[in-house]
C-alpha cells in the first residue's frame, strides 16, 4: 500500500513538472501563422519552394513571401491569403507538368529485366545503357507513381501524358523523374522543346528521330532571341519568348511543339470573386478527402 501511494504521489509531482515546463518553454506561434497555414490544402508538397505548408505559412507571415505560390490551392488559396494579409493577390497563369521527351521511335541496344522503375533503370551497372538514347525516357512510370491526383497516365507505347485539367504543379513528378524530363511550366507558355538529348547532331540523328540535332534553325527564326542552342540542345528563354511559333515551323524533327491549339479553352488561372467566404478557404485541403482520393472527387 505504501508503496501504491508512493507511485501516485511521484506521478502526480512529475506530472506538475510537466504542466510547468510546457508552459514555461512553450514556443508562441504567431496567429497569424496557424492562420494562413489553416487556409493552405495541407499538401505539403513543396511546390511552393519551401519544406511544408507550416514553413510557407511562416515565410508568408514572417518573411514577407509571395502568397500565391501554392499551386494545389490555386486562386482560391492565394486570395485566401492575400485577405488575411490585408493586400490584393496577383493574378498569373497556374502552372503544370510537361514531359521533355516525345518517346517515340527511340532504339534500343539491349533487353532489360532489372528494376521495373525508371530510378532503377537508371542505376549505373543496373541498366542505365538498355535504351540507346541515355537522355530519354526510359517509360516506367516513376512521374505516374509520384502525382498524388493521378493527373499523370502513361500511354500504349509507355509515354507519360499529363491531364492538365488535374495537374496542381506540384512539382513531385519533376522531383521523381531521374533525367530531369519533367518539368512544370505556366500555362500560358505554350512553345517547348520536347527532348533532352545532348548528343551530337548525327549521333541523336541515329538514336532518335524526334531528337533535336542542334542545327540552329529555331535561332535563326526567332525574332525575339527567345531560344539559343546550349550544349547541343535548343532551350527557350521563356521571359523572352511570344508564343509566336516560328520556330516551330522550322524544326526538321518536330522537336519544338505549340500547344497553344491543343491548350484553347483552358483556364489558365481562374477567375475568383474579390471577397471569398470563410467556409471555402479549407475546401482543399488534403485532410478532406478520404486516403487517395484526388480533390475532384471529393465526398460529401
Amino acid at each position: 500500500m505504501t508503496a501504491f501511494i508512493a507511485m501516485a504521489v511521484l506521478g502526480a509531482f512529475l506530472a506538475l513538472v510537466l504542466a510547468v515546463a510546457s508552459r514555461r518553454f512553450a514556443v508562441e506561434v504567431n496567429p497569424l501563422v496557424e492562420q494562413i497555414n489553416a487556409v493552405l490544402p495541407g499538401a505539403n508538397c513543396g511546390g511552393c519552394g519551401y519544406a511544408g505548408c507550416m514553413n510557407y505559412a511562416e515565410a508568408v507571415a514572417l518573411k514577407g513571401a509571395d502568397p500565391t505560390l501554392c499551386a494545389p490551392g490555386g486562386v482560391k488559396t492565394g486570395m485566401g491569403i492575400a485577405k488575411l494579409l490585408g493586400v490584393e493577390a496577383s493574378e498569373k497563369a497556374r502552372s503544370v507538368a510537361l514531359c521533355h521527351c516525345q518517346h517515340l521511335n527511340v532504339k534500343t541496344v539491349a533487353l532489360y529485366s532489372g528494376i521495373q522503375t525508371c530510378r532503377g533503370a537508371s542505376l549505373q551497372g543496373l541498366g542505365g545503357g538498355w535504351l540507346d538514347c541515355r537522355y530519354g525516357c526510359m517509360g516506367y512510370g516513376d512521374c505516374k507513381a509520384a502525382c498524388p491526383v493521378g493527373a499523370i497516365t502513361m500511354s500504349e507505347d509507355n509515354r507519360p501524358v499529363v491531364d492538365e485539367d488535374k495537374c496542381t504543379g506540384c512539382k513531385k513528378c519533376q522531383v521523381a523523374c531521374p533525367r530531369a524530363l519533367m518539368e512544370v511550366k505556366p500555362i500560358d507558355k505554350h512553345v517547348h522543346v520536347l527532348c533532352h538529348n545532348r548528343d551530337k547532331g548525327a549521333m541523336a540523328n541515329k538514336i532518335c528521330g524526334h531528337a533535336c540535332i542542334s542545327c540552329k534553325k529555331c535561332e535563326k527564326e526567332c525574332p525575339f532571341d527567345a531560344i539559343h542552342v546550349e550544349n547541343l540542345l535548343a532551350v527557350i528563354d521563356y521571359d523572352k519568348c511570344k508564343n509566336c511559333g516560328k520556330c516551330v515551323k522550322v524544326c526538321p524533327h518536330q522537336v519544338i511543339v505549340n500547344l497553344r491549339d491543343q491548350r484553347r479553352g483552358k483556364k489558365e488561372w481562374p477567375k475568383a470573386d474579390n471577397t471569398i467566404p470563410g467556409e471555402t478557404l479549407t475546401e482543399g485541403r488534403a485532410d478532406n478527402y478520404a486516403p487517395n482520393e484526388p480533390p475532384s472527387q471529393k465526398q460529401h
